[in-house]
């Protein structure tokens, strides 16, 4: 699976240990002072973009000298440096992209950072947000097969519409068969699978699934 990796300019205190991706990611794009935090967990950075006026001009030389490829932008600009970044990703046709450092910080930031998963979505691609303490993903009506995670047990679904139908939850210690589900609601929030497996399934709406450490 080809999988490529993002790394925003979240709170370094939000981002996990990059280096236990090592061997499940292809390609690592930097946004900003991200391309720095690859830098500093000793990956591979492949792409650096931003204006990278979160960096000092030392750091900014390193990561010029660092990537395979570096590309700067202007500061006033009408995407985030993490917008760019994942359009970049998506031009790579990867199968799978993770996204770091974009969670915690500025609210706007982080929700606007959500949303753009419904841009890798749309072009059917798997794209999971990743902090220390979260796993954000978001979905499509369809069918899911989910895995137990030991470290992220916790799992909610949210709907991001105003209505999400048909949601079915099979394997969960709480079920649900063919609810529709408001938004704002938080039926759906706190969940968690009995055995290794579990199904969730849906009509009509977007859910957003967080998996969450306990």
């Amino acid at each position: 699976m080809n999988t490529v990796a993002i790394v925003g300019n979240g709170p370094l205190e939000n981002i996990p240990d990059l280096a236990l991706y090592r061997d499940a990611v292809n390609i690592w794009i930097g946004a900003d002072r991200g391309a720095l935090t690859i830098l500093e967990h000793k990956l591979q950075l492949d792409y650096a973009h931003g204006d990278f006026d979160s960096v000092s001009d030392i750091d900014k030389e390193r990561i010029k000298n660092s990537a395979n490829y570096f590309q700067e932008y202007p500061i006033e600009k009408d995407k985030t440096d993490l917008e760019i970044a994942l359009e970049h990703a998506l031009s790579l046709q990867p199968d799978r992209i993770y996204i770091f450092g974009a969670t915690g910080g500025r609210l706007d930031h982080m929700l606007i950072n959500v949303q753009l998963l419904n841009i890798v979505v749309k072009q059917q691609i798997n794209a999971i947000i990743i902090d220390k303490q979260n796993k954000i993903e978001w979905t499509c009506p369809g069918t899911y097969t989910i895995e137990k995670d030991e470290e992220y047990e916790m799992i909610s679904f949210l709907s991001m519409t105003e209505e999400v139908r048909g949601l079915t939850l099979t394997g969960f210690y709480y079920p649900l068969t063919n609810h529709t589900i408001k938004m704002g609601s938080t039926l759906s929030i706190s969940n968690h699978l009995i055995s290794n497996y579990g199904t969730f399934s849906y009509d009509k709406g977007i859910v957003l699934v967080v998996r969450s450490r306990g």
